[in-house]
């Protein structure tokens, strides 16, 4: 199925089973704030883990989609599902511009070019009157998906956020087991090797930071919608931290990780609230104890433990 290993499709059909179930144990808004970063984190995961390129811009494309699809859902009153395209497609034109300036930098170079531009998108964000500044575009409405089914209610938004994860989270796996992921996979390990063969590397590369970019467009649109507001703090470079984070405390190069990561650290920012300032203190230790028992992250030493493809 799709280039899914036994282990890995196994892995899925319970990935959809809690899906399905979870929304009977937990509140549906935490587990669709779950899916939206782990959609966040598979697609920022086919950019370092597969072509090995640390992006710290993607802040950019997150926060910039949520705000479009905000916008034009509010004040344009497009559907949902066009609202959020629209996230996408911003998330992929940002990285079309953030790639063709980055895309011939490598190592910390790439990583800082990436950073000042989404700091640029940061301060415009701040100064352009559409977003609102700091109070951020509020009460989004959900609106009708197609014109018909009502978004209102929580669990009707949830199957819809669970379809787009499940299509994002498909499609990253399909790009990783294509030819076009094989030739990614080549350009991480031996660059100057694959260009000998024929390819080129710099569309290739350019290619997935489009694409990474537009789940990352896709995924902050579903977050605006869920929460009803889109906010100066999803176009922060903070929130490019924590994608790295998710990747890595997940597993770098798996296909589970991101997902794995992504719930870890949101649990962790919703039931560690309790405790105040120390929750980044307890973040870290948690973070730390990860690095230091699990170096190729939870899923990557699972699956090498294991033996297994994950």
């Amino acid at each position: 199925m799709m280039g899914f290993s036994r282990t890995q499709l196994i892995a899925f059909v319970i990935m959809l089973a809690l899906i399905a179930a979870a929304p009977g144990v937990l509140y549906p808004i935490f587990l669709m704030k779950v899916m939206c970063f782990a959609l966040f984190a598979c697609g920022f995961n086919l950019l370092i883990g597969y072509v090995g390129l640390l992006s710290f811009g993607h802040a950019a494309f997150f926060g910039f989609g949520g705000y479009i699809t905000a916008y034009t859902a509010k004040e344009l009153g497009l559907s949902p599902e066009l609202a959020i395209l629209l996230g996408g497609l911003t998330g992929a034109a940002l990285g079309t511009v953030f790639g063709w300036l980055a895309i011939r930098r490598q190592g910390i170079y790439f990583a800082m070019i990436t950073l000042a531009l989404a700091q640029m998108v940061y301060f415009f964000c701040v100064e352009i009157p559409f977003t609102h500044g700091e109070d951020g575009i509020q009460q989004i409405p959900r609106g009708k998906l197609f014109g018909l089914i009502p978004l209102r209610q929580d669990m009707a938004m949830y199957w819809v956020v669970a379809a787009i994860f499940v299509a994002g989270f498909l499609l990253v796996h399909r790009i990783i087991h294509s030819p076009f992921g094989q030739v990614l996979k080549a350009i991480r390990e031996n660059e100057p090797r694959a260009v000998s063969l024929g390819y080129r590397a710099e569309d290739y590369k350019l290619m997935a930071f489009i694409l990474s970019a537009a789940l990352a467009g896709v995924a902050g649109g579903m977050k605006a919608l869920v929460f009803g507001i889109a906010t100066l703090s999803d176009v922060h470079w903070s929130m490019s931290g924590e994608v790295v984070l998710m990747v890595l405390l997940g597993g770098l190069g798996t296909v589970f990780g991101p997902v794995v990561g992504a719930l870890i650290l949101v649990a962790m920012e919703n039931y560690l609230a309790q405790y105040g300032a120390w929750v980044t203190v307890i973040q870290g230790v948690i973070f730390v104890a990860c690095v230091l028992s699990f170096r190729r992250g939870i899923i990557g030493e699972l699956g090498g433990r294991l033996k297994l493809a994950l």
